[in-house]
């Protein structure tokens, strides 16, 4: 479906078609009209697939429409809450782009940004606010913000504020909302904690769906590194060299092992730039920069740090570790092959890996190709070596259960004792008093 055909105002679409938009995805064919017709909206679609513009254009058509009709000044009506930095600036920078050739004002509020800039910011007026939960709540403590009039609320990436603890912030929010509005949820998963804030929050709501749960996109070639942990740098190194690839975003582990390889991969002579937590936003945004400008070939990052990076036409995505919990598997391959595009999706994979690579294929119902590279294989003493380490856990989680049994099973017995110590006391008090009231 053409964009010609949703039948937005002639500045939005003169905008959105300077963007590069043609045609409209999935998720914004069945989104847009169900938001233009005021419904609530829990809708579920994998990453990259055009959400951001799917809630915002018909928002910014409803706004502009509005003062048109002679509303004047800037109330804001739009509370866009996302549960990273990163994503809060990707939104507010798209939604800055949409309404270019509109009278709307907006921006973007999220931790690690200059609170007075931010303040400035808020105290001049705005349409549309994007924040994250935590640092939004500091404006409203200072009183630079007032919430009351917003007409429209969207909760972007709702999982994964639930998974980094906001919903104890989102509930604070929502209490300075009055003016009844429209609440829009868009997730990548339909969990149960999902549909059980959807139910608190959302009014007869329209659900839709555009890809099957967990799964990632049919344009993402993945593969398996067999490695040896040891050697996992090298490889890494080896394949970007001799591929000649030049724009890799590669996942570690931690933010102390992603500082090593960036580290390691400068000295092998490739160009590596930081994303993760302990980096100030400015930092983050300029190694982004440098990033996407091609001005470094590798982007290390950890998970929290890389939510929310939208990167056009990213080629390469590496698992230098895999994650712990195999949904985050699912947003790391969704940076590549975004919007029907194609990309390649590379894991590498050490004996001590195994347990999570096994997570992950049960999850998205595939088994993965597995590739050994000469040299860079693991030993057999090495996995033999996991192996035991493997049983020697599993030893101490059943001694641990078993532990964990005998000491429940101690408890009830001492309760039950107790308890019949009690009764027996009980009954000799009662005996006692017969005893003395014969007297």
């Amino acid at each position: 479906m053409s964009v010609d055909a949703i039948g937005l105002s002639a500045e939005l679409l003169k905008a959105v078609k300077a963007c590069g938009y043609k045609n409209l995805t999935p998720i914004q064919q069945q989104a847009i009209p169900v938001i233009k017709q005021g419904h609530d909206l829990l809708a579920s679609a994998q990453t990259g697939t055009g959400k951001t513009a799917a809630f915002s254009l018909p928002l910014l058509d409803k706004i502009a429409g509005k003062k048109k009709a002679g509303q004047e000044g800037h109330t804001l009506q739009a509370l866009i809450l996302t549960p990273t930095r990163e994503l809060a600036i990707q939104v507010a920078d798209n939604i800055s782009q949409y309404s270019q050739h509109l009278p709307i004002r907006s921006a973007a509020v999220y931790g690690g940004g200059k609170m007075a800039a931010q303040e400035n910011k808020l105290k001049q007026g705005l349409d549309v606010l994007v924040a994250t939960p935590g640092r939004l709540l500091e404006h409203l403590a200072l009183r630079n913000v007032d919430l009351s009039q917003v007409k429209y609320l969207v909760l972007d990436e709702a999982d994964r504020m639930l998974d980094m603890g906001f919903l104890a912030d989102i509930e604070k929010l929502m209490v300075n909302i009055k003016h009844q509005h429209q609440t829009l949820m868009f997730s990548a998963t339909f969990s149960e904690r999902v549909k059980s804030l959807a139910n608190t929050l959302l009014r007869t709501p329209k659900t839709i769906s555009v890809a099957k749960q967990n799964t990632t996109s049919g344009k993402v070639k993945q593969a398996v590194y067999w490695v040896s942990e040891a050697r996992k740098r090298e490889l890494l190194s080896e394949l970007i060299g001799v591929n000649n690839w030049q724009q890799v975003l590669v996942f570690a582990g931690t933010k102390e092992s992603a500082n090593i390889l960036a580290k390691e991969l400068k000295l092998d002579g490739i160009k590596a730039a930081l994303c993760h937590g302990d980096k100030t936003q400015g930092a983050r945004n300029k190694a982004l920069e440098q990033f996407v400008s091609g001005q470094v070939r590798v982007l290390v990052a950890t998970d929290v740090a890389a939510r929310g990076l939208d990167i056009d036409n990213l080629p390469y995505v590496v698992n230098f570790h895999l994650p712990f919990l195999a949904e985050d598997y699912v947003h790391r391959v969704g940076r590549t092959g975004r919007a029907g595009k194609s990309g390649v999706a590379i894991s590498l994979v050490s004996p001590k890996d195994e347990k999570f690579l096994e997570n992950i294929e049960q999850l998205v119902g595939r088994k993965f190709e597995r590739i050994i590279v000469p040299g860079y294989e693991f030993t057999r003493n090495e996995h033999e070596e996991y192996q035991q380490q493997a049983v020697k856990c599993a030893s101490k989680n059943r001694y641990r259960a078993t532990q964990e049994k005998n000491q429940a099973i101690a408890k009830k017995q001492a309760k039950k004792k107790a308890v019949q110590k009690n009764k027996t006391a009980r009954a000799n008090a009662k005996y006692n008093n017969k005893i003395k009231k014969k007297r």
